[in-house]
């Protein structure tokens, strides 16, 4: 298996903001270009695939236990799965009932900071509610042996909800907070409304407390102005880097997945539906990469292992459509090499 490269495509468009006034979408400077058909050049390391454990079924998200070997895995038609010793156990942890259509179900899974002593995960899960679908955040607790969880409580509920683009990467930060990505549910223009929870990334304390140094007060927005985030993760000098899903036909656009390095996160409105691909508003950070065929990225993570030297500080995207490894690596906000 070859890592392949990202790039970019600079497009020009214009844009109706959300006040009365309308800015222009504008192509980002620096933002890299890879051409319809392709996804970049190949990377000269190569790489081994090894198979962990099989017999899943549309494995979603994974958690390393501490102190084992032990695997937790999440499997979109609603099964927490525990993967011991490289074998895949027969009896799920955890069944949950879920909307399953197309991209919602069970999705994304993250540990407590304070896993060791409490053995709390969370859970990001699509379901339906009085006659319509919605995602959900909860939390659950894992019993010693790691066979059976119970839930503890609704973190966050009523996050919208649609057939496409429902988001669901979890993850904490540095700061032991949880933020989760969320899709725009069809519904792009509610990316950039600070009152809706759809288009964006949120941020909680693990109890589902919204934490007093959030960007608007009261609310769990961190990021808006996203069409699917499902990966995202931060770069070694705290900057956070965002990889959304371009559009599938809505808007009369397609394609144009997009990375985005976005050093002072905190509010940052990153432009969907008013911008995409390359293009930037006014003060919101420049893409650095997007491609024109559609990628698109199904996670993302930057490498600080040492088995592949030469992939130390790059971010890894697994692709969804492409079925690749993509590496990156920047300098600053721009791409230096991929």
């Amino acid at each position: 298996m070859m890592a392949h490269a990202l790039a970019s495509v600079l497009l020009v468009g214009s844009i109706g903001a959300l006040s009365s006034r309308a800015f222009a979408a504008l192509p980002a400077s620096g933002c890299e270009l890879v051409p319809a058909g392709q996804f970049g050049p190949v990377s000269q390391e190569e790489v081994r695939a090894e198979t962990v454990v099989s017999g899943l079924e549309v494995p979603w998200a994974i958690a390393f236990l501490p102190g084992s070997r032990d695997l937790l895995v999440t499997e979109r038609p609603g099964r927490v799965r525990l993967v011991r010793a490289g074998k895949l156990v027969e009896r799920p942890v955890l069944t949950v009932p879920v909307a399953g259509r197309s991209e919602g179900g069970l999705l994304g899974l993250a540990l407590d900071p304070e896993f060791v002593r409490n053995r709390r995960f969370f859970l990001y899960r699509t379901l339906e509610k009085s006659g319509r679908q919605v995602n959900r955040l909860e939390s659950y607790v894992l019993a010693p042996d790691s066979a059976t969880a119970r839930v503890e409580k609704v973190l966050l509920d009523d996050i919208p909800a649609e057939r496409y683009h429902d988001g669901g990467r979890l993850r904490f930060g540095s700061d032991r907070l949880l933020y989760l990505g969320t899709g725009d549910a069809g519904a792009p223009p509610l990316a950039r409304r600070r009152d809706s929870l759809a288009g964006k990334i949120l941020r909680l304390a693990p109890d589902g407390a919204i934490p007093p140094t959030n960007p608007f007060p009261g609310s769990p927005v961190f990021v808006m102005g996203l069409r699917n985030v499902q990966a995202f993760d931060w770069r070694s000098d705290g900057a956070l880097v965002v990889a959304d899903h371009g559009p599938s036909g809505e808007l009369g656009r397609r394609g144009h997945d997009r990375v985005l390095v976005v050093p002072r996160a905190a509010g940052a409105d990153l432009g969907w539906p008013d911008a995409y691909g390359c293009e930037a508003l006014p003060g919101m950070p420049p893409p650095a990469l997007s491609w024109v065929d559609a990628v698109p990225p199904g996670g993302a993570s930057f490498y600080t292992g040492d088995a592949i030297p030469a992939w130390r500080g790059s971010l890894l995207v697994g692709t969804l459509g492409s079925r690749h490894l993509h590496r990156v690596a920047f300098r600053a906000e721009r791409v230096e090499r991929h």
